[in-house]
Formats: C-alpha cells, structure tokens, sequence
C-alpha cells in the first residue's frame, strides 16, 4: 500500500476533527413545547403572561434604591465579591489559576462582566421582585483562609431586600473552604394579606472568558450549556443571534462554558424547569426560570441552588458531584480521551512536568501499537519490491481486466503480502489520534503548563522570541519546524509504489502540515514530532531488516 494513503489517512483524520468541530456544533435541536398558561390566578399578583416570563431575556439592570457595599469573600481556592446592590456576583478570581503565564500575572478572573453589562446571579420573582433590589447584610467580610479551619469548613454569607407589596427576600450564600461550589439559598417571604404569584428566576450574563479569542478557539465550543435529562445540551452562542432559545426537562445543570472554565448553576429539587439562552458572542444571557408559584398570606418559599465557578478540572468536578464533569466533553471517542488524560496525570505525578509526561504517553502508545505498526510498514515494503512485476502483469493483460486482477491476487499469494497491511495500522491508530488530539487541546492542565528552554505554554503555540517580530507568527515556531522537518524525512523514507510525479505532490504534505500546525498548542505539536521521530526510528529498524529484496517462491509456493 503506498505512502499516498497513509498520507490520505492522516489528511482525512484532521478533516473529520475540524469539520466536526465546526459543522456539528452549529446544528440546533428542535425547539421545545411552549410551556403551558396557568389560569385562575389573583388579579392582583398575575403576572401578565407567565410563560412570557419563563422565555424572557435575563432582566436588564435597574439603578439600586440607594448604593450598597461590596462583601468580600476569601477561599483558599478563589476571591469573590458580592454586591449588596442586587446581591449578584461582582468579581471571582482563582488563586490557583493566572490570567497568563507572567510570574505578575493576576489570578484569573471568571467574572469580567463590565459595570453596564450587569453582574451574574441576580434573582427576580416575576413582577413582585426585581432583581435590582437593595439586599443589606451585617457582614463586611468572609475569610476561609486561615490555615487552622480544615478542609470542608464553610461560612455563611446573609442578605435581606424587602421588595414591597408585602414581598421580602432572604438571600444565604455558603462558602466551603476547598471547594469551587458554594450554595445559595433564596426565601420569597409573603407578609401581605393576598396570596402572590411569580416565577423563580436567576440570572446570568456571561462575556467570553478570553476577550482575546486563541487560533485553536475555532475548534472549540464556548457558549451556553445544560445538562438536561442526562443529555449535554450545547448551543453556540453566535446560533443566539437569531432569537432567544429556551430548553426544557429535568434540568440537572446548566450555565456557559469555555475551553478551559465554567459558571454553572445546579438547581435544587426541581427548583428550575427551564433554561433560556439569548444574546451572542460577546455577550450571552441565560437564565434559569421555575414555575409559577404561589404563596399565601404569612408563607414562604425557599429556591436552592449550587453554583460552580472555576476549572474544568475532571477530578475535581467528578468529586463535586451533579455530573459535572460532562462539561468536559472529548467528542466520539471519550472512551479512549479520558483513559489518556488519566496516563498524562499520572505521569505527571512522577516526572512533574507536562512535557515530559506527553513523551512518555507518546512512547507508551507508540511500544502497544509497535507490532502493528511493524507489519504494516512491511507489507508497504514488500508491495513496493513488488512493483516491477506488477508493471510487468499490468502490460501483459492490459486487455484483460479480470485476468489482470486474477494474476495480481495470485502475485499477492505467492509471495505472502497482504494488500491490506499498510493501511490496517493507521486505521487501528486514528481513534488514539483523534483522542490525543482533544486531550492536549482541552485539558486545563497543559494550560500555562512549561515544559522547557523558551516553552512555558504548552496549551500555547510555541514561539522563541528572537527581539523582534516576525509578520503573523511573533516568534520563531522553532517546535513546529522541527516537526514539519521530521515528517519530511519520515515521508522521504517511508517505502512508496508512487510514480515520481506522485512522490513530488506527497513530499509537499510536511510543508502543508507545518503550516497547519502554528497556530497549534504547543503540547499538540510535541506529541506529533516525538511520534514522527519513533516512526522513523522504527522504519530504520524495518529498512534495516528487510534490505534484502523477497526471496523467491520454492516450487512449493508456486
């Protein structure tokens, strides 16, 4: 089998990942049912239309009753601030996570909300309570931080609005010490004489998490997400453009997503029932909605919620619980990716460095595939020794097609060589690319992971600085080069039945494939020149033990 499949094979590898990537993520479920009209209620609390409410935009921000505080609130995992102008969220940064790779760098910040944009987390109650209320709280700050307070240690944050009409509004904010989640806990209190009726409705408004968007985000969903009957639901946020898009069913979490981050909401005991989606890129609104309550004369009602702002991090989110840690999504071959993410922890865990732990993941599939590998690049050898007497059967039975293919599979027969061989390897092996593939350009460990010399990023494309720019790339993508480099001696010794024509056209593929790769994380591109650099070690050893032209037939083959 000649070097022009292999070649093919790989081509079409990276076509099926970029063209699932952007073709698949764009295609929208079909719309739910529109929720059904509550009758009967009082006049004097209806909401005009309820369902309205349920499909409605997040709510857009009022001016505050009078200015309100901030509420700090330190954790050893991250520091949150809390406005008393609506009780949202104002900031969150992550201690343990940079904004990039600068030893000055601050911690990364989840909520970059601008102040016209409104903060996340805001709770409305139908037309009975906005979410712009002014919440007071005897609190001025939370620290979890103190080294004596173990693990698991938690602090209660308390804020109290009264939204008129006989409407108060008790918010509980619990912070765990070790833990990205915290709870919040809303009451609807009715102090009136009438019963009231609304829906339960928390906000969120969510900015890109990177303003500055990376080459590789192309490839890569961000926008809002749910968890919704044990099915991800995805919806990508320039799809918003063209209206708001509600989801409905047992909702188990849903919130927005990048590539490397989440803010999901965890609704509590069926506390929501609908999941809205509006805006676009820049700036998309979800919202989490209930349904239509009512509370008597001297009752309450209480709506929980979890709240997770931080990494995708699969450990941490399958020890959190609430599944989500199907926010990491590898694609069709999941199965295979999470088992590899496991290997490169674990290696990381010994050797301490991301880098090293790619080449040693490398290695250890390149010695399970190394059998395989080893016939097929036989076979490629052996069919390319037999080319002369194929040209020589090809001319003798150039009128005869079907005697042609009889002599050909007989050649094949006679000298053991399996048409199949070069071709079998590579199909075996591109479930383990493509899994590979979405690893080492979705985990947040390889982000702002070093590895060596100038490579400080290995979720980065890689770039030595030379003092001055070079157009387009910056640096020198010294990696990728040598990389471009390998696959051309790769490709200039693997065996080939190619004309010379067909030879020159597949020596342009390193050039093709280099191009591709700048703009590549940096991880990516060292897993591809560590393997390429195996590959050619093992087709020294098979030139090497195959040098010999094939040995004729006996007269018992014959």
């Amino acid at each position: 089998m000649d070097n022009f499949r292999v070649i093919l094979a790989i081509v079409l590898s990276v076509v099926i990942i970029i063209g699932y990537q952007y073709f698949f993520v764009g295609f929208n479920p079909a719309p739910p049912p529109a929720p059904k009209t509550v009758e009967n209620a009082p006049v004097a609390a209806q909401p005009a239309a309820p369902p309205a409410v349920i499909a409605q935009e997040a709510p857009t921000p009022q001016p505050p009753v009078k200015p309100g505080r901030d509420i700090t609130v330190r954790s050893d995992l991250f520091t949150a601030v809390v406005s008393e102008n609506g009780a949202a969220l104002k900031s969150l940064v992550l201690n343990r996570y940079k904004e990039n790779n600068k030893k000055t760098s601050p911690g990364k910040e989840l909520v970059t909300n601008e102040a016209k944009e409104g903060y996340p987390l805001k709770f409305s109650w139908g037309d009975l309570v906005g979410d712009s209320l002014f919440y007071q709280t005897d609190s001025a700050e939370i620290d979890l931080r103190d080294a004596a307070k173990s693990a698991g240690q938690t602090a209660t944050l308390v804020m109290r609005a009264d939204a008129g009409n006989g409407i108060q509004v008790e918010r509980r904010y619990g912070f765990q010490k070790g833990n990205y989640l915290f709870s919040l806990d809303i009451t609807v209190k009715n102090t009136g004489d009438h019963p009231v009726q609304g829906i339960p409705a928390l906000a969120q408004i969510n900015p890109p998490f990177e303003r500055a968007a990376h080459p590789a985000d192309q490839f890569l969903f961000k926008g809002p997400i749910a968890f919704i009957g044990g099915k991800r639901i995805e919806v990508p946020a320039k799809d918003l453009a063209d209206g708001p898009r509600t989801e409905q069913g047992d909702i188990e979490w849903a919130g927005y997503e990048g590539n490397y981050f989440l803010r999901a909401i965890v609704p509590m005991a069926g506390d929501a029932s609908a999941f809205t989606m509006s805006g676009g890129e820049q700036l998309t609104m979800t919202q989490l909605a209930g349904k239509l309550e009512t509370i008597t004369p001297g009752a309450e009602k209480t709506y929980s919620y979890k709240v997770f702002y931080g990494p995708k991090n699969i450990r941490e989110l399958r020890a959190i619980g609430y599944n989500l840690e199907r926010s990491v999504d590898f694609g069709w071959f999941d199965i295979i990716a999470r088992p590899t993410l496991w290997l490169l922890n674990f290696f990381y865990g010994i050797v301490k460095n991301y880098g090293v732990a790619i080449i040693l993941v490398t290695v250890l599939f390149k010695a399970v595939f190394w059998p395989i590998s080893q016939k097929g690049l036989k076979s490629m050898k052996n069919m390319q020794k037999l080319q002369p007497k194929m040209v020589k059967l090809k001319e003798k039975y150039k009128d005869d097609p079907s005697r042609l293919n009889q002599e050909v599979m007989n050649l094949y027969k006679t000298y053991k060589v399996n048409p199949m061989g070069g071709c079998l390897p590579i199909i075996v092996q591109i479930p383990v690319f493509f899994a590979l593939y979405k690893v080492l350009l979705q985990s947040i460990e390889l982000r702002h992971a070093p590895f060596m010399l100038w490579i400080n990023d290995l979720s980065a494309p890689d770039r030595l600085p030379l003092g001055f720019d070079i157009p387009y790339l910056g640096g020198l993508p010294v990696l990728t080069l040598l990389m471009g480099a390998s696959m051309w001696y790769q490709q200039k010794i693997t065996p080939t039945s190619a004309d010379p024509t067909q030879a020159k056209i597949l020596m342009f593929m390193p050039v093709l494939f280099t191009f591709m790769f700048l703009n590549f994380p940096a991880g990516l591109v060292l897993y591809w020149l560590v393997n390429n650099l195996l590959s050619i070690l093992q087709q020294k050893l098979i030139l090497r033990e195959t040098g010999k032209n094939i040995a004729a037939p006996s007269h018992g083959d014959a």
